[in-house]
C-alpha cells in the first residue's frame, strides 16, 4: 500500500482540506497519513475561523510519520504560514523526498484568504525549488507571479493559460499543472463572455520535457467545494502508484470531473464532490459473509423455515416415520452425488492450482459422506443398488449440531437416527464445511455489490427449495 503524507489545513465540513484528501486517498487505495497546519471553523458558505498550527510542532507530526512509516508521495495543502512553509521546505531537503505535490492554497473557493500575502514570497524563495509538481489555479498562479516580483500573466485563451504556466515554471518548479476551471474557454479556446459560451475547462500541464493540455467539458455546477485539494492528492496517489506524471495528471482530472457530476448536492453554497463514486462497497466485512447473510431480514423467514421444519424436529427426538426418513436418505444420496460432479466441474475449470486442489478435497469428503450416508442406509434395508434406481425429487451441519445439542440436554431415550445426526457433526464433516466457507469468503469478497444481491436471492431460493426436500420426505 503507497504512503502518502499530506500536510495542510482542515475542513470542518469536510469538503475540502485534510478530510477531502483522505477520502481521496482512501478512494485509490492509498494509505493517508496527517501533519495539520491549521484548524478551520468553514462550511460551503465560508471560512468563520482560523486556527494556526505551530510550525515546530508541524515538524514533529512529519517527522513522526516519515520516520517510522516512511513515505512515498508528500502533497501540501493549506499551510498557513511562512514558518511552516519552511518547515515544509526543510522536511522536503531532510527526507529527501523526491515526489512532492504542492498545491499553494491561497485562497478557498468561498474567496476566503486562506495564506497571508507574506507567507506567499517564502513560498517563492523556499519551496517552489524543492517541488516536484505546483498545481495553483490562476489566481493563484498570478499572485505567485506577483510575489515573485515578475508581472502577472492576463488569460484571454488556451495560449495565455500556457504563456502562465511557463511563467511560474521558472521559480523553480519542476513542473507547472495550472487550472483553468475559473476561466472557462469557448469552443475555439478562447476565454468565454457568457455561460452560453462556456464549453471547456484547460488544464496545462508544463516541464521541461512536457506539455500538455488536459480539457474537459464545462460544468455548471456550485459543487465544486475542494476541488483542488482533490485534483492534487489525486495525483500524489496515480504517482505513487507508479503512473506517468501525464497520466497521472490525467486520471486525476477525469476523476475530479467524474467527483463534480456526480456530487451529492450538500449545503447550501459551494457543495463538495463525491469522492467515493468509482468505489463499490461490500456490505460486509471480510470474512464475514456467512453472518451477513443468516442476519438479513429477507433471508431470516426461509433459514428459520429450513432449519426448524417439522421433519428436523421428529428426527431429532426420533418420532420421524421411517419410511420418511428412507425416502430423505435416497434423495440425498441423489443430491450428494450431483454435488460431488459439480465440485469436480469447478476444479475443472478453475485457473489456479490451489482452487483446483480444494475442488479436489471437498470431492474427497463427500466421498467419505457418500460411505457413512450408504452404511447408515444399510441399516434401514436399502443397497446402493436400490437407492440408484430411484429417480431424483427437488432438493448440515448447523441443523445436526442443533439437534445433537438438543438431544443431549432433553432426551435419555435412544433415536433411531442418532448416527446420522452424528455423521454431520463429525470433525471431517466439520472440516469439509470450513473448507467450503473459506473458499465462500474468499470469491464473496471479490463480488461487486449488485452481485452480492444476485447471490442473496440464489441462496433464499436455494433455502426454500431445501424446505421442499424436508417437506417431500415428510410425504413419500
Amino acid at each position: 500500500m503507497k504512503r502518502i503524507l499530506v500536510i495542510a489545513g482542515t475542513d470542518s465540513s469536510g469538503g475540502a482540506g485534510l478530510e477531502a484528501d483522505q477520502k481521496v486517498i482512501a478512494a485509490h487505495g492509498c494509505y493517508a497519513m496527517t501533519a495539520q497546519a491549521a484548524l478551520t471553523a468553514q462550511n460551503t458558505l465560508g471560512v468563520n475561523a482560523i486556527h494556526e498550527v505551530p510550525s515546530d510542532f508541524v515538524k514533529q507530526q512529519i517527522d513522526a510519520c516519515i520516520e517510522d512509516i516512511g513515505v512515498d508521495v508528500v502533497k501540501t495543502g493549506m499551510l498557513a504560514s511562512a514558518s511552516t512553509i519552511s518547515i515544509v521546505a526543510d522536511a522536503l531537503r531532510k527526507h529527501r523526498i523526491a515526489l512532492s505535490v504542492v498545491d499553494p492554497v491561497m485562497v478557498a473557493t468561498t474567496g476566503a484568504q486562506l495564506l497571508p500575502e507574506e507567507a506567499v514570497k517564502t513560498l517563492c524563495d523556499e519551496l517552489l525549488q524543492e517541488t516536484y509538481i505546483l498545481t495553483p489555479n490562476i489566481p493563484e498562479a498570478n499572485l505567485i507571479l506577483k510575489e515573485a516580483g515578475e508581472p502577472s500573466v492576463e488569460v484571454r485563451d488556451l495560449d495565455g493559460l500556457k504563456e502562465l504556466a511557463s511563467a511560474v515554471h521558472k521559480l523553480g518548479p519542476k513542473y507547472v499543472l495550472i487550472k483553468g476551471g475559473h476561466i472557462p474557454l469557448t469552443s475555439d479556446r478562447k476565454v468565454a463572455k457568457s455561460d452560453t459560451d462556456k464549453q471547456i475547462v484547460a488544464n496545462v500541464l508544463l516541464g521541461d520535457d512536457v506539455l500538455e493540455v488536459m480539457e474537459s467539458a464545462y460544468q455548471s455546477s456550485r459543487n465544486t467545494h475542494g476541488t483542488g485539494c482533490t485534483l492534487a492528492s489525486a495525483i500524489a496517489c496515480n504517482l505513487a502508484q507508479g503512473s506517468t506524471l501525464v497520466n497521472s495528471v490525467r486520471k486525476a482530472c477525469r476523476y475530479v470531473d467524474a467527483g463534480i457530476r456526480t456530487s451529492p448536492n450538500l449545503g447550501k453554497g459551494s457543495g463538495p464532490l463525491n469522492h467515493f463514486h468509482s468505489l463499490q462497497v461490500l456490505p460486509f466485512a471480510p470474512g464475514t459473509f456467512v453472518e451477513y447473510i443468516l442476519e438479513r431480514e429477507d433471508v431470516k423467514p426461509a433459514w428459520r423455515e429450513f432449519t426448524h421444519h417439522e421433519f428436523v424436529r421428529q428426527m431429532g427426538d426420533g418420532t420421524l416415520p421411517e419410511e420418511s426418513f428412507k425416502y430423505y436418505m435416497i434423495q440425498d444420496y441423489l443430491y450428494l452425488v450431483h454435488f460431488a460432479r459439480a465440485n469436480a466441474l469447478a476444479g475443472y475449470k478453475s485457473k489456479s492450482l490451489d482452487d483446483i486442489a480444494g475442488a479436489a478435497s471437498i470431492v474427497t469428503h463427500i466421498r467419505h459422506e457418500i460411505e457413512l450416508h450408504l452404511s447408515e442406509c444399510k441399516q434401514f434395508g436399502l443397497s446402493q443398488e436400490e437407492i440408484e434406481s430411484y429417480e431424483e425429487s427437488q432438493g448440515y451441519s448447523m441443523i445436526a449440531k442443533r439437534l445433537n445439542e438438543e438431544q443431549r440436554t432433553n432426551s435419555t431415550k435412544d433415536n433411531r437416527y442418532r448416527s446420522w445426526i452424528e455423521n454431520y457433526i463429525s470433525d471431517d464433516y466439520s472440516q469439509a464445511v470450513e473448507k467450503g466457507r473459506a473458499l465462500m469468503e474468499k470469491h464473496a469478497g471479490k463480488q461487486s455489490p449488485s452481485r452480492i444481491e444476485e447471490l442473496i436471492k440464489i441462496f433464499v431460493h436455494a433455502t426454500k427449495m431445501e424446505v421442499g426436500f424436508w417437506r417431500m420426505a415428510s410425504k413419500p
